[in-house]
């Protein structure tokens, strides 16, 4: 039997952390759930300890592709889910999840819809989750997912996929599978990567976790440096002639107002 793994990628001290590893504790299908970190410290063990967990520590701090690889590939489970620190699961997260890979065990990933956390509030729909998912419609009949070009028509506009709400299929994935320098776009790179090879994209449009959006996060700190605008341009080039892409992503680098990724 295949099992789901929840690889809580924990990083120096969050306030949000202990909220993460409860709310995939509380899942109504028991998915196993491990601690990843390349920053081991006190806090993060004391946390591992009240509730039991193994913490699973990366000894090579290369950057956040690298850290994303250690934890997709640190457990035996053949599902494996990077839980971000800062956000939470919805209880029926991992059941939606084995219950659509039983479905289609030859998907590369299988993904939900999901809220955003502002201010410890959550929003269920905003423009940006709006745009979100009129880019994913395409991929909604799922006997149509592993269709090559509806897979990078998903992409092709912007990073419909977020990452935190995404579980990986080891056996139909490269080894690393995320293999970018990038700082901000590690996860559209390897969409993109993903959508030129076999293996279904599974959407399943029931907003079943939160993404926390907050000045603290990465995400936010790399927009105010405007290193995402590059970034941005740099995987539009993959799916436009990079004259296109420039007119792209003047228009795309507007959602950084409401931090889109």
């Amino acid at each position: 039997m295949v099992k789901h793994t929840f690889v809580v990628l924990a990083y120096k001290k969050s306030e949000h952390l202990e909220l993460c590893i409860k709310s995939v504790l509380n899942q109504t299908y028991k998915s196993d759930v491990v601690i990843a970190t390349s920053t081991p410290n006190k806090y993060i063990e004391k946390l591992a300890k009240k509730y039991n967990l193994k913490i699973k520590v990366n000894k090579e701090k290369k950057g956040i592709a690298h850290d994303f690889n250690f934890a997709v590939k640190c457990v035996n489970s053949g599902v494996v889910t990077i839980a971000h620190q800062d956000d939470i699961y919805g209880k029926d997260y991992s059941y939606n999840i084995m219950k659509q890979y039983k479905k289609y065990p030859k998907s590369s990933i299988l993904f939900t819809d999901y809220y955003e956390i502002k201010n410890n509030k959550k929003e269920f729909s905003n423009v940006n989750l709006f745009i979100k998912r009129i880019l994913l419609l395409p991929i909604r009949i799922k006997t149509l997912s592993s269709n090559k070009f509806l897979k990078r028509q998903i992409l092709r506009f912007g990073n419909s996929i977020c990452c935190p709400a995404v579980s990986f299929v080891r056996k139909n994935i490269p080894d690393n599978v995320f293999i970018c320098n990038l700082k901000c776009n590690v996860d559209w790179y390897t969409w993109e990567l993903l959508s030129r090879q076999k293996g279904n994209f599974i959407y399943i449009s029931k907003k079943l976790m939160g993404h926390r959006i907050d000045e603290a996060t990465t995400t936010t700190k790399i927009i105010n440096e405007g290193i995402r605008t590059k970034e941005d341009l740099e995987i539009l080039t993959k799916f436009w002639p990079k004259s296109i892409a420039k007119i792209i992503n003047r228009v795309y680098k507007q959602s950084e107002k409401n931090n889109f990724k």
